[in-house]
């Protein structure tokens, strides 16, 4: 009879799951809805300040005075303040296209890709159009911004760090040693340089202590690789012919199916540091790789690096990996100095 309980209790619990899963899709649809719809209508205001402005030569002052009337006819709505007049004007203005903005694909102007407005909110459009002025780098963060689930906070500190000019800018051989289906979308994954701002060090900068502290504030650094990114862990212990051997960092990338090994160096880039990595994607092909997950791939983070160098070490490499420099807090580029010219 407990038996029969219990499996009464496991389909009825698997069967609430799938109910709660259903409203949140239709909550989730619900707010899309909502959203899309008042963006429409924002611009369509917006559009029509533009057209009384443009083609009938009215002033500034009719956004004063449609704010104050419309404020009498919706007094419960605080959306139509002469501030949020003024930013529904910029947002028609700046997409002519809506509901979607048009921009050219990277590397061509006769290929466009269409990126929908109503992904985001419009505190998070607001944003944008006061903090970034392309066209085509603004439809980048709307995208990412709707791809990653971003916070306005979370985007505009992405913007801080110009995500738009380190993303997909990583050093790498995945042309050569991944299938063409893989290497553009790994391509697409590592960027340079990487952001480590949100560390600070009170002493001497050192490999270990940057992986602790890396390890430590594992949100931020989450943040900063991107999405698909899942932490297997620190100093990862794998043993090769009785020697024990441990990788920096190790991460599964959800995305691309695959282990995703990470050597951190606090100085410049040596070219026997790439010879290391491809040690150590060898030996987690071998010893963590199963048939269903694709080719291991290393990333190798050096404080600084040449890049004719990098592309040296790496040319005849058959392991896929890349090699990027990351920005630190001003005071721990001081400590690694200082530490560089101590040894």
């Amino acid at each position: 009879m407990s038996n029969e309980i219990t499996q009464q209790h496991d389909e009825y619990k698997s069967w609430a799951e799938f109910i709660a899963d259903k409203i949140k899709l239709a909550q989730t649809k619900a707010a899309f809805k909502v959203n899309a719809e008042m963006l429409m209508l924002y611009w369509e205001i917006g559009n029509s300040i533009l057209e009384k402005q443009n083609q009938s030569g009215w002033g500034s002052k009719v956004i004063d005075l449609l704010s104050a009337d419309l404020a009498k006819l919706f007094p419960e709505n605080s959306g139509f303040s002469v501030r949020n007049l003024k930013y529904m004007r910029a947002f028609s203005e700046a997409y002519p296209q809506f509901p979607i903005v048009q921009v050219p694909l990277a590397r061509s102007q006769d290929e466009f890709v269409q990126v929908p407005l109503a992904q985001i909110t419009w505190y998070h459009h607001i944003s944008l159009l006061a903090k970034v002025k392309d066209v085509a780098e603004r439809a980048f963060y709307i995208a990412e911004t709707a791809k990653n689930g971003w916070s306005r906070d979370v985007m505009l500190l992405q913007i801080q760090s110009n995500l738009y000019a380190r993303d997909g800018k990583a050093l790498n051989n995945f042309e050569v040693t991944l299938p063409e289906y893989q290497s553009d979308l790994a391509k697409s994954v590592f960027k340079d340089p990487y952001n480590f701002d949100f560390l600070t060090l009170s002493r001497k900068a050192k490999e270990i202590e940057l992986e602790r502290l890396l390890t430590q504030k594992i949100t931020d650094f989450l943040l900063e690789l991107g999405k698909g990114f899942a932490f297997v862990g620190r100093q990862y212990a794998i043993e090769i012919d009785d020697t024990d051997y441990k990788i920096d960092l190790l991460f599964y990338h959800t995305v691309l199916h695959a282990y995703v090994v990470i050597e951190l160096k606090a100085g410049e880039f040596l070219p026997e540091y790439i010879s290391k990595l491809n040690f150590y994607i060898s030996a987690v092909d071998d010893k963590l790789k199963t048939p269903a997950d694709e080719p291991t791939i290393g990333l190798l983070l050096c404080a600084s690096k040449s890049n004719v160098k990098v592309e040296y070490a790496m040319r005849g490499l058959t392991k896929p990996l890349g090699v990027a420099s990351y920005q630190l807090e001003q005071l721990v580029k001081e400590n690694i100095d200082k530490l560089e010219n101590n040894e």
